[in-house]
């Protein structure tokens, strides 16, 4: 028997800025969606062009407040080949929320206060 990733799942206030900022700061773009046949939900499936992995946006339809994030000590990284033009887009886009200059790292925050990684790609 072997497992494979799939996909990460973050649930989200708002889908459509939700897919916005993906789209801006990540250049993820929507591939396949599920929509509850009672509208009580929509999961979009966000993918990468390059990599089979995917995320899930998980909107829930009577959910009204900002998610519980407990100390947000769990994060997705996502590697890049232009660190330098990854770090321009998002200090323009004031997503930026920590930076370890040390280890040629930082962290943008999404509109719901998840934490992303940037990386250099290898």
């Amino acid at each position: 028997m072997k497992f494979t990733f799939a996909h990460n799942n973050l649930n989200v206030l708002n889908l459509e800025r939700s897919l916005e900022f993906y789209k801006k700061a990540l250049g993820l773009s929507e591939i396949r969606r599920k929509e509850a046949e009672d509208g009580s939900f929509i999961l979009a499936f966000l993918g990468d062009g390059t990599t089979p992995h995917q995320l899930e946006l998980t909107w829930l339809k009577d959910w009204e407040r900002p998610y519980d994030l407990g100390d947000n000590e769990f994060h997705l990284a996502f590697a890049v080949d232009d660190m330098e033009a990854a770090h321009a887009l998002h200090s323009k886009m004031g997503c930026i929320c920590h930076e370890n200059a040390g280890m040629g790292i930082y962290f943008i925050e999404d509109p719901d206060g998840y934490w992303l990684e940037i990386v250099p790609g290898k």
